[in-house]
C-alpha cells in the first residue's frame, strides 16, 4: 500500500476541503470525543473545523465549553501527530499529545490535574483499577521498551499496546483519546491502514478492552479494530483510489 502518511501530509498543506485529510479530521474529532461523552454532533464538529464557529441546532441547545475546546484541540492534535508520525513513540511525545488535547480546558485550572503530565491522583475505568500514580512512569517505561524493541510492528502489536496503555491509564483524563491517536500514528508509521473507532461501535470497543485486559481474550478488541480499519479503507478508496 502506498504511504497514506505522505498523502495526508500533502493534503494538509494543500488546505482544500473534501479530501481524505479533511474527512479524517472531522470523523476523528467527532467520534473519539463522542466516545468520551462530548455532546457535539457531527455537523457541529464539521462547522467548528470548517468555519471556527458553532451552530446550535435550535434555540434551546447548549454546548459545553470544554467540548468545543477539546474538539478544536483535537484538530491541532491530528496535525501534530502527522508531523511526528514517522518518529519513535516516546513518553515526551505522548505527554505532548495530552497537553495539546487538554490545553485551555477547565481541567487546566485544576492544580492537581497535570495537563501534559502523568496523573497525581489514583483513578479507575469501568470499575477496574489502573496503575497507581507512583507506578505510572515505570509502567509506561516498560510498555515503551517492549514496544520499541519490536523488529517489525504488526497490527496486533498496536492493538496490544493500546490495551496495555489504557490499563495503565497514565493521565487523569483523556487517556482514551490519547491512546486512539497513538494507534492511528503507529499504523501510519508502519504503513498499516489506520483506523478510527466509531462512536456507534464504542460498546464493542469497551467490551474488547475489558476482555483483553482482564481475560486475556484478544479477538474481540482486534476484530473491533479490524472493522474500523475496513471503514477507513473505504475512505481511502473513495478519496484516493485503490492504492497498491
Amino acid at each position: 500500500m502506498s504511504n497514506v502518511l505522505d498523502i495526508l501530509r500533502e493534503q494538509k498543506e494543500m488546505g482544500l476541503k473534501g479530501n481524505l485529510y479533511h474527512i479524517t479530521q472531522i470523523n476523528f474529532a467527532y467520534n473519539t470525543n463522542h466516545i468520551e461523552g462530548s455532546t457535539l454532533t457531527e455537523e457541529q464538529t464539521r462547522y467548528i473545523y470548517e468555519t471556527n464557529t458553532l451552530v446550535l441546532e435550535d434555540g434551546n441547545s447548549q454546548a459545553k465549553v470544554d467540548d468545543i475546546i477539546e474538539t478544536s484541540n483535537h484538530f491541532k492534535l491530528v496535525d501534530y501527530m502527522l508531523e511526528v508520525a514517522d518518529k519513535t513513540v516516546t513518553e515526551d511525545m505522548i505527554k505532548e499529545f495530552h497537553k495539546i488535547l487538554k490545553t485551555g480546558t477547565s481541567n487546566e485550572r485544576k492544580s492537581w490535574f497535570n495537563v501534559g503530565d502523568y496523573k497525581a491522583l489514583a483513578n479507575e475505568v469501568g470499575g477496574n483499577e489502573t496503575s497507581n500514580p507512583k507506578d505510572v512512569a515505570s509502567d509506561m517505561n516498560k510498555l515503551l521498551n517492549w514496544y520499541n524493541s519490536l523488529e517489525k510492528v504488526r497490527f496486533e502489536d498496536i492493538v496490544k499496546f493500546h490495551s496495555d496503555f489504557e490499563k495503565i491509564h497514565p493521565f487523569q483524563d483523556g487517556n482514551g483519546r490519547v491512546g486512539r491517536i497513538i494507534m492511528f500514528k503507529e499504523c501510519l508509521k508502519n504503513n498499516i491502514v489506520p483506523f478510527i473507532i466509531l462512536d456507534k461501535d464504542k460498546l464493542f470497543y469497551y467490551r474488547g478492552l475489558n476482555e483483553y485486559q482482564h481475560g486475556g481474550e484478544e479477538g474481540y478488541l482486534t476484530d473491533t479494530c479490524l472493522n474500523a480499519q475496513d471503514q477507513y479503507q473505504k475512505l481511502i478508496e473513495k478519496f484516493i483510489g485503490n492504492l497498491k
